[in-house]
């Protein structure tokens, strides 16, 4: 007789196709980073993690299957992935290698922000134009010679959560910015070819604005980046996001990632644009379950093939597990699939709600799983320890933290646009 401990099953996909109406080709590019993070990813998380090294390999690896143009529109030579598409493949990576699929999202907002996203808000025609001859530039970039993009956004005050503008400030000067300011938890510094840079362009004597927020692709070797400080953090380790400061960095005009004004307008108008950082910890909630069940049921390489299965506390804790993970996948579909330029009011509470549960139910999950599994599980040589540390980390992240979404989610449901107390 056949004994099923003997070979550990294949992952099923977190998103069933036809459980969730996925189209062929949505299947086929999710089936795709499912596999790349299952074969490539998981192999290697360990020394990234261990080492707090940057996986470069992992993005060359990347390069070589098209993934660093998932969101490059297909005829400019890319996978055409759109928000929803683009977040399911992420979390497929995100089960495999946290770290990795949180820098790989940092590098893909540089092309879905300036693909898919500004190709939703309205532009004149002649900033349309300049914006297709300028991205087409970065997209090339990276297709044809692999170049990576980070996305520094935090500077360690209201700015990120776009409150008040960007301390970093870009000054016009003939042909492009002097850009001076500094990004702190900038993830994949050191690593990175170009650093998507959103900063507040400032003439001599004006005031700053969060309106003239630009969003500049600032190159690594330009003269006055430097990248300074140690890295040795609780989880996240892969992501190396140590301080960027710049310092009088000249920035070609070409180098614009969006044109005047349009940053704005997304951040305003297109609110789920910084959802992207979720699908991450939706792979590591997923990631977690998928251990404890593989543990329980004796199939975990690397321990013995022994069956836990059958006592019930185990078997109630993973019910619980199963519970929230499938109210977090269910909720977070719901809200990715709504993403839209100038979304309702309930869709955007929705989006909040969404983050706030992603974030704060991954670790939930991954704690439970460590009391599940034992102590065992608590060795770094088995993922679940990193998955319980890389999970940790979501509810901090901005521009939207846990505390941001219920802040943000108790006023907005309360008060209607312009309304105030007497």
């Amino acid at each position: 007789m056949h004994d099923p401990l003997e070979k550990h099953a294949p992952d099923r996909p977190m998103f069933a196709p036809d459980a969730f109406r996925l189209s062929p080709s949505q299947a086929e590019l999710i089936a795709k980073a499912q596999e790349f993070g299952r074969g490539v990813l998981a192999p290697r998380a360990q020394k990234y993690d261990r080492e707090a090294s940057f996986p470069i390999e992992n993005f060359r690896d990347m390069r070589r299957e098209g993934l660093l143009g998932i969101c490059i529109p297909k005829e400019e030579g890319g996978l055409g992935a759109d928000f929803a598409t683009y977040c399911l493949a992420a979390a497929e990576l995100g089960r495999y290698c946290g770290a990795t699929a949180l820098s790989w999202n940092m590098h893909v907002c540089s092309t879905l922000w300036s693909g898919a996203l500004a190709d939703d808000l309205p532009m004149s025609p002649s900033d349309r134009n300049a914006h297709n001859t300028r991205r087409r530039m970065h997209y090339r970039r990276i297709l044809e010679n692999g170049a990576i993009y980070a996305q520094p956004f935090s500077e360690g005050g209201a700015a990120a959560a776009g409150v008040v503008a960007f301390g970093t400030e870009a000054r016009p000067v003939e042909g492009g910015f002097r850009v001076s300011g500094k990004k702190i938890f900038a993830s994949l510094s050191g690593a990175a070819d170009y650093y998507g840079v959103l900063c507040t362009e400032r003439a001599q004597g004006e005031a700053a604005s969060r309106r003239n927020t630009l969003y500049l692709a600032v190159p690594a070797d330009a003269e006055g980046v430097s990248v300074v400080g140690d890295w040795d953090p609780l989880g996240m380790r892969g992501t190396v996001s140590r301080t960027l400061l710049l310092k009088e960095a000249f920035v070609p005009n070409e180098e614009m990632l969006m044109p005047h004004g349009i940053y704005f307008q997304a951040a305003t108008r297109w609110p789920h644009m910084f959802l992207t950082l979720s699908p991450t910890y939706m792979g590591l909630a997923q990631a977690a379950y998928d251990f404890t069940v593989a543990y329980l049921r004796g199939e975990m390489p690397g321990t013995p093939p022994v069956r836990r299965r059958m006592y019930p506390t185990k078997q109630i804790a993973v019910a619980e597990m199963h519970i929230q993970l499938e109210q977090t996948k269910a909720l977070w579909f719901q809200a990715i699939s709504e993403a839209c330029p100038d979304p309702g009011k309930e869709q955007v509470l929705r989006a909040y709600a969404a983050q706030h549960t992603v974030m704060e139910n991954a670790n939930a999950i991954a704690a439970k799983a460590l009391r599940t599994c034992g102590g065992q599980a608590m060795l770094k040589s088995l993922a679940l320890e990193r998955i319980y540390r890389d999970s940790r980390c979501g509810s901090l992240m901005l521009p939207w933290t846990a505390e941001i979404c219920v802040d943000r989610i108790g006023r907005e449901a309360l008060y209607e646009p312009g309304e105030k107390d007497d």
